[in-house]
């Protein structure tokens, strides 16, 4: 007997068969770099830069560890490696915490404002984001340097007597960067506190608590997941910046994206260079699980609860 055609089973197939473009640019155009990338750290360094098809970890050995050039059994820590990762991560947790204390502020002021006003603050807050990168980065640095806004103002105020060195700096980075991922954290806080009941800060105010009390037993505890989600937002892009360090930082201080596309330019070591994208890649992975962490135990609280 010839069994009757299943209704669910064919539109199954169809909606494999209409997502499978998509797959293929997928895994073309994210896998598949990311797999020459992986396989290129356990390479050897060609003469005149590429790889050599011979197997070895030296790429991972230098990210952490450097050889002497007289005595290559001498072995000691990569502190230069080590001091640009170190302040990639820093320099990346700095920024996520000033987005964190400057947008929750802006995101609370939007989010108490008349319902048909708020468009109109979170238009202005996305407008940077049609602006390039790069000419927003040009804006910090017209801002910072020694003939800049900033030292002109505060020469003619006589508050310093000769222009402050700002750029090409960590703090210039830093200011670069807080400045352009700060609507990254608003938009999620806005979000959070736009669906905040108001009606529970009120009955804190009425059981006698305290500003301070309020904002923390009871607001930041229900806008937790906007800064989970704010703080990875901020972060991720943080970690793997590279204009923002490049224009801002200069040669002198460069954090991990700088270093990965130095060693696959000038440095014209494709092992290095691969292994340092991997290890940002396994960065950026602990962020993500630490987010889903978060996002699972909130939901488990909310089940529970």
């Amino acid at each position: 007997m010839a069994r009757a055609p299943d209704p669910d089973r064919d539109r199954h197939g169809w909606k494999w068969l209409l997502s499978a473009p998509a797959l293929v640019v997928l895994v073309l155009a994210a896998s598949g770099p990311l797999l020459i990338v992986a396989v290129y750290s356990f390479l050897s360094p060609g003469n005149m830069g590429g790889v050599a098809w011979e197997p070895s970890l030296e790429g991972w050995f230098k990210v952490f560890f450097s050889r002497d050039i007289f005595d290559p059994e001498n072995v000691s820590w990569n502190t230069a490696n080590l001091t640009v990762f170190w302040r990639t991560v820093w320099l990346s947790i700095q920024t996520t915490l000033i987005c964190a204390v400057l947008g929750f502020p802006t995101a609370w002021f939007i989010a108490t404002r008349p319902p048909h006003r708020r468009a109109l603050w979170l238009f202005l807050i996305t407008i940077p984001f049609w602006t390039n990168l790069l000419i927003r980065t040009f804006a910090i640095q017209e801002l910072i340097r020694g003939t800049g806004m900033l030292n002109t103002v505060l020469l003619a105020l006589h508050v310093i007597d000769e222009p402050l060195q700002l750029l090409y700096s960590n703090f210039a980075i830093l200011l670069g960067m807080a400045y352009v991922f700060l609507p990254l954290m608003v938009l999620p806080l806005y979000a959070a506190m736009d669906k905040l009941d108001f009606r529970l800060v009120e009955a804190g105010y009425d059981l006698y608590a305290s500003r301070w009390r309020v904002l923390w037993h009871v607001i930041l505890p229900l806008v937790k997941p906007g800064f989970v989600a704010g703080s990875i937002l901020v972060f991720i892009p943080s970690i793997g910046a590279y204009v923002t360090p490049r224009v801002l930082g200069g040669g002198r201080t460069m954090m991990l994206g700088n270093l990965i596309a130095l060693q696959f330019g000038q440095g014209r070591n494709w092992p290095l260079g691969a292994a340092l994208a991997m290890l940002l890649l396994i960065l950026v992975t602990v962020a993500l699980v630490v987010y889903l962490r978060a996002v699972n135990a909130e939901d488990e609280e909310k089940r529970h609860g």
